[in-house]
């Protein structure tokens, strides 16, 4: 049977732009009752989208805690959460502050930590329900340049992928979105070490971008049909289906890709 997410209820962390933002649109486009939560502009997005809206910093447990409970009460039942918010910080990793791998963990980590803890509980009391988290192919392959992105993504997706299995005889689904690089604020707020912000959007634009709304497409037919990782686009799909069958081979190019990149993005 088809799920329908007609006055299914829904909480998108990150809604406010990107990812995020899409996958709220998306939501109220099929008649989904949606709370979009985020940082900065959840509230002017959500009047824009026609659904709700409230601030949020998802590295605040209570504060997560808070908005899943009352929104939850509010409607009587909660079927969907993404965890959706991140950041990311780009530069080699001897150049890194500490400060650099804290925020990362925090927010791409401990705020699906946070959205997990807040609505597992409830789901499980409920019988049903449906964890989405917004991880990433760095989740599922090596990622230089960028180390700390890298190493909160696999951990979405482990923690997707362990939950999934523990969650099967609560009626939870758990999945994790493992995208490309999509074309999103992401790389406007991040942090650049060391790094040009304008060779690297030429290099991706050469590699290819996905869309935002064609990402939240693919996300609703991978919920719908229930996987354990969404990964997209097609050549993303190549890439990890790659390192999975050539580990030493992926190491191998992994080695030669960082020396270009020094060259290549250095400021």
């Amino acid at each position: 049977m088809t799920t329908s997410f007609e006055n299914k209820t829904a909480i998108v962390t990150g809604g406010a732009s990107g990812i995020g933002r899409a996958i709220a649109t998306e939501l109220q486009r099929l008649g989904a009752d949606v709370l979009i939560a985020d940082i900065v502009g959840a509230t002017e997005v959500a009047k824009e989208i026609g659904c709700r809206g409230v601030k949020l910093d998802v590295t605040d447990a209570d504060a997560v805690n808070r908005v899943v409970r009352e929104f939850s009460d509010d409607r009587g039942r909660l079927d969907y959460i993404f965890n959706n918010a991140g950041i990311v910080v780009v530069g080699e990793a001897k150049a890194l502050e500490y400060v650099d791998w804290k925020r990362t963990i925090d927010v791409n980590v401990y705020g699906v930590i946070n959205g997990v803890h807040a609505a597992y509980p409830l789901m499980v009391r409920q019988g049903f329900g449906h964890i989405v988290n917004t991880a990433s192919a760095a989740g599922l392959v090596p990622t230089p340049e960028s180390v700390p992105y890298g190493a909160s993504k696999h951990a979405v997706v482990g923690l997707s992928r362990s939950l999934r299995a523990e969650g099967k005889a609560h009626g939870v689904k758990v999945l994790a979105i493992c995208p490309g690089f999509v074309r999103t604020p992401i790389i406007d707020t991040a942090k650049l070490i060391g790094v040009s912000k304008e060779k690297s959007i030429a290099m991706i634009d050469k590699l290819g971008w996905m869309e935002p709304d064609d990402l939240a497409r693919e996300v609703i037919k991978g919920v719908r049909k229930n996987r354990a990782l969404i990964i997209a686009p097609r050549s993303a799909q190549v890439i990890v289906w790659a390192a999975r069958m050539f580990p030493g081979l992926a190491d191998w190019v992994t080695a030669l890709l960082v020396e270009r990149l020094r060259v290549q993005l250095k400021e």
